[in-house]
């Protein structure tokens, strides 16, 4: 993604943005009676009663205020306690919610369209003609308002859950891991085991934090422009802490090509779940820890979040590692992302506070034992290092030998187990 597109992107995912426009779009709508009452003949105006107005702008006026206070106040109810039940990190995404962003700002635009018109209809403004267009838009208001009110009632009856949280980073994984696959190194050719040469210069970032997003095309365009290969060495959710190469040239860098080439790899205090598909395995394994708790014990949720990570990965696991993709961008050099990684962030934590509950290690051993029965050789390799992980967390941590045969059996068992 380019860093315009990018910028634009989280610009546009932000609460403030899009009540704005839904406020302008109020008072504008409230404004065109007055542009276009010209155009209506006073006669038609006359024999239609249009009286109502008034009482109808101030009913929207008082309840769509009260509305937002409610619904401002549910949401952060809802989003303390999916931070405290889940995890902080999903709040994020939840604040990126469409829904509930279209809902408070038709709610606070239909309250500014309503005051404007009070205010236009007390100085007189609007004369018969107007009036009569303020009415049928009105009207057109409270139809808007009552979907959004509909829709909103609904939303909140799952606002906050840990499930609806869990749904929510599965959809927004989801799509980053299909977008590593449709682009396994970002449109670039694959960066093999790198040792960087005596003519290759390092590259630091000035800014320390994670990055973000990596203008690729920009990349690009400066390697053909100074005729040199760029060596990607950190990928999006990496830590820069301004010491460690982020990247490699094959050319001396001056000032102001130094000053390009960080402007093309964006770096901020938090990681983002665009680009960096890791992240939302982590953030699942954090809501599936946090149920593991001794405070919480609700293995049902950790349960749930291994299904997610067998529905996440099987699209990985079934594809060809040494599959060609299409290059965009041939001087810039992208290492892969690797079904190593990918296992550790979502399956780490899991194996170890679940192994003193046989129903959670009999589900990972599944899970392990599903994605290896996909095929391909390098998530095979993960599940049986992680199925046996998994096995000598839980012959320390389960208390009767039952538990352990039973947990032995299934994963010796022939076309159940990974480790048969």
């Amino acid at each position: 993604m380019p860093k315009w597109q990018w910028i634009l992107k989280t610009f546009g995912s932000k609460l403030w943005l899009r009540a704005t426009f839904f406020c302008l779009l109020g008072i504008f709508t409230a404004l065109f009676a007055f542009l276009v009452k010209d155009f209506i003949p006073n006669d038609i105006a006359g024999k239609v009663g249009v009286d109502a107005v008034d009482s109808i702008l101030h009913i929207i006026a008082s309840s769509m205020l009260a509305v937002t206070t409610f619904s401002l106040s549910t949401m952060v109810a809802a989003h303390a306690a999916a931070s405290s039940s889940a995890t902080p990190r999903a709040v994020t995404l939840l604040l990126e919610d469409r829904t509930a962003q279209n809902a408070l700002s038709i709610f606070i635009g239909s309250f500014l369209y309503s005051l404007v018109g009070i205010i236009a209809l007390q100085i007189g403004i609007y004369g018969e003609s107007g009036r009569l267009i303020l009415f049928v838009v009105t009207l057109g208001v409270v139809f808007v308002i009552t979907a959004s009110l509909l829709t909103w009632i609904d939303h909140l009856s799952h606002l906050g859950r840990v499930g609806e949280t869990i749904d929510v980073v599965e959809r927004t994984t989801a799509q980053a891991l299909q977008q590593r696959l449709d682009e396994p190194y970002l449109g670039g050719t694959r960066l093999e085991q790198y040792v960087p040469a005596i003519s290759h210069h390092a590259i630091t970032h000035s800014q320390i934090g994670y990055i973000q997003n990596i203008d690729m095309q920009r990349l690009s365009d400066l390697a053909e422009d100074h005729e040199m290969e760029i060596f990607i060495r950190a990928l999006p959710g990496a830590f820069s802490d301004s010491s460690k190469p982020v990247a490699y040239i094959s050319t001396p860098p001056d000032e102001k090509l130094l000053c390009l080439i960080r402007d093309a790899i964006v770096v901020n205090g938090n990681r983002s779940f665009e680009q960096d598909p890791r992240y939302g395995l982590i953030v699942l394994n954090e809501i599936g820890a946090r149920a593991l708790s001794p405070a919480v014990n609700d293995y049902g949720t950790a349960i749930d979040v291994i299904g997610t990570a067998v529905r996440l990965l099987i699209p990985w696991a079934s594809q060809d590692p040494a599959g060609i993709s299409e290059v965009h961008f041939p001087r810039v050099h992208v290492p892969a992302l690797f079904a190593s990684d990918l296992y550790d962030d979502i399956f780490g934590s899991l194996a170890r506070d679940g192994a003193g509950m046989l129903e959670v290690t009999l589900r990972l051993q599944k899970a392990y034992a599903s994605l290896a029965a996909i095929g391909n050789e390098e998530c095979i390799e993960q599940s049986r290092r992680y199925s046996a992980l998994t096995l000598k967390y839980a012959q320390h941590a389960l208390i009767l030998d039952e538990e352990k045969e039973a947990l032995e059996a299934l994963v010796a068992s022939p076309g159940s187990g990974v480790l048969s």
